[in-house]
């Protein structure tokens, strides 16, 4: 007897005929208004409207909001550390391979606050899902990390606690973006930032 044929599952929405699928449309839209709106301010019938599906369709793929933010994370930070490790997979030194990668995540980062995204939503996520956040915020680290290992062992760069480095790297970056009170940054450039910052650090980690 022939098998009978499997169709989409009950309640499943249907698929767009293009080459992103429905729940790859619903992330991105979702991180666009995160970021531009914060957690609070972003509601499910906004993502909904703006990704041109039911707010149905929006719960069959994530059940909350909450979830829906921190797969939005974590893929932000995910492409983010693809970026950090293909800036340091060149055959540059070491340093004009972090000078690259400050510049690129200065730029990409501007109006970006990860802490404060964090900071916002804590209290409608939950444990899992905030330690879901924080492992994907420390791959970013491990790329970096890793590379300062790679300098150690070919004399490259002195002895150091790679992992305090690589959390002091980033922890600088961050400040590159600050924003005063007048909301204009600390620097008039992310290159005059990027130098700054990586100055700073690699006098205060590596210099001999």
């Amino acid at each position: 007897m022939a098998s009978k044929k499997r169709g989409r599952p009950v309640g499943r929405p249907k698929q767009k005929d293009n080459d992103i699928s429905t729940r790859e449309v619903i992330l991105q839209v979702a991180t666009r208004l995160f970021l531009e709106h914060g957690f609070q301010r972003v509601s499910m019938d906004d993502i909904a409207r703006n990704s041109e599906t039911t707010k149905a369709t929006v719960y069959y793929y994530f059940e909350t909001k909450a979830e829906l933010f921190k797969e939005t994370m974590v893929a932000l930070m995910e492409r983010i550390q693809e970026r950090i490790l293909f800036l340091l997979t060149s055959h540059k030194p070491l340093y004009d391979r972090l000078l690259d990668v400050t510049t690129a995540h200065l730029k990409a980062t501007t109006t970006l606050d990860l802490d404060g995204f964090m900071r916002e939503s804590k209290q409608s996520l939950t444990e899992e899902q905030m330690g879901e956040m924080k492992k994907a915020e420390e791959k970013m680290y491990e790329g970096i990390e890793n590379e300062f290992k790679k300098a150690i062992d070919s004399g490259e760069i002195p002895h150091v606690n790679t992992k305090f480095a690589a959390h002091a790297y980033l922890a600088l970056i961050r400040v590159g973006n600050y924003k005063q009170a007048d909301g204009l940054s600390i620097f008039k450039s992310a290159e005059t930032s990027a130098i700054q910052i990586l100055d700073v650090f690699w006098n205060g980690f590596f210099k001999k």
